[in-house]
């Protein structure tokens, strides 16, 4: 997401990057019910999934802004595949876990990471490439985490000794799958300052993108108070492409995995 500061009929003299809100809703594919393990072995179990992928969509952000022609995020050091560059305290830390011990849901961010748009050699295309960077990362990790649930499913079956590790990996691929779809879809929505944002602000005149672009200063707050509505725009993708995924690796599935994933509330 970019919340560009703008001058009355110019463009962003510069921009920050903010937080970018990631948070798997409470709706009947991320918890249907109550987790039969304790909230804190669920988080554990979570947690670094959903790490890698924020970090994974900043990075993206960073790499992509670079080949635009913008070395801020290098020269600033946050192009950086390093976790601890990219954590917001209250956003990466203190919201995520606020929100999934008193919701069951995760909603959080990654710290900002600076971009200067004007740098672009393209602006309107290098703002556009930017913005869908992260999500586009996303997506390549649900391609991947799907295809790495086969492999740890024929892994599990050739060797018993490795069969409980193996398990909560492969548990832990489907959280990627779902996490990452949320991830993407979420911040695909044109609402500002997520990503989507800066695709449809093209689509205005320019008197309604800069007015559009204003919403984006109520940031978290916003997204918070009209979560419950934007929800069916973003999930409705989401089951569809996780319908996808499980339909295509139903058969490599370890019994212990589902376990794992049913204990944790995912499934019934």
């Amino acid at each position: 997401m970019v919340l560009s500061h703008r001058r009355p009929g110019g463009y962003p003299s510069a921009s920050l990057r903010e937080p970018r809100l990631a948070g798997a809703a409470a709706v009947p594919l991320v918890a249907p019910e109550a987790p039969r393990v304790d909230k804190f072995q669920v988080f554990v179990l979570i947690a670094p999934v959903l790490l890698f992928s924020m970090v994974a969509h900043e990075y993206a952000h960073g790499y992509a802004a670079l080949k635009q022609g913008d070395t801020t995020a290098l020269m600033l050091g946050r192009l950086t595949w390093n976790p601890a560059k990219h954590i917001d305290p209250f956003m990466t830390i203190v919201l995520p876990v606020i929100t999934f011990l008193t919701t069951g849901f995760i909603f959080g961010g990654a710290k900002p990471v600076p971009v200067q748009p004007r740098n672009y050699r393209h602006y309107k295309r290098g703002d556009i490439i930017v913005s869908m960077a992260g999500i586009v990362v996303n997506l390549c990790l649900v391609v991947i985490s799907t295809i790495l649930i086969i492999v740890l499913g024929w892994i599990g079956r050739s060797s018993e000794a490795l069969l409980p590790s193996v398990a909560i990996l492969q548990a832990m691929m489907f959280v990627s799958v779902l996490f990452n779809l949320v991830l993407a879809f979420f911040n695909l929505l044109p609402v500002p300052p997520l990503d989507g944002s800066h695709v449809f602000k093209y689509l205005l005149p320019p008197a309604w993108a800069v007015r559009y672009q204003q919403i984006g200063f109520m940031g978290i707050f916003l997204l918070l108070l009209l979560l419950p509505v934007l929800r069916p725009f973003y999930l409705g993708p989401v089951n569809f492409f996780l319908g996808l995924s499980v339909r295509g690796t139903a058969g490599a599935f370890l019994p212990e995995s589902i376990q794992i994933i049913r204990d944790a509330g995912f499934i019934r």
